[in-house]
């Protein structure tokens, strides 16, 4: 039952995050929706782990080259995703409380992506039948 209800608060975080998002493009007073690319790193930035649990070995408590280039990729991944609102703002494509909205659904989808990591990938093997 734990498993559920951490499922439901990961999915309710989620939406909360992509709400800020398009709230930041969908406004009114803001009506760009250049801020959607961000939905690119979100996409991209578990592909990192997800490479590295298969070439790498679980059991290996000391780390590896493999896990250390997956999490310099996934910074650099999270940095962008934080860096394009802040560009578009400073080029004036993006108004600044655009730009705060985004930033806002930044940090809870990431957050929520982190959170799934903690939740549901400790078992040893990757599957998703332990739901």
């Amino acid at each position: 039952m734990a498993g559920i209800k951490a499922l439901v608060a990961l999915s309710f975080s989620g939406a909360l995050g992509l709400t800020f998002l398009l709230l930041g493009c969908a406004l009114e007073q803001y009506g760009v929706y250049w801020p959607l690319f961000v939905l690119i790193f979100y996409i991209i930035s578990p592909l990192p782990h997800f490479i590295a649990t298969r070439c790498g070995d679980a059991t290996d408590t000391s780390s590896n080259a493999c896990r250390e280039l997956a999490h310099f990729l996934t910074t650099g991944i999270v940095i962008s995703a934080f860096g394009l609102p802040i560009i578009l703002a400073r080029k004036d494509v993006i108004l600044w409380g655009a730009c705060g909205l985004v930033m806002a659904g930044n940090a809870v989808i990431f957050s929520t992506i982190l959170g799934f990591f903690l939740v549901f990938g400790g078992g040893d093997d990757f599957s998703w039948e332990q739901w």
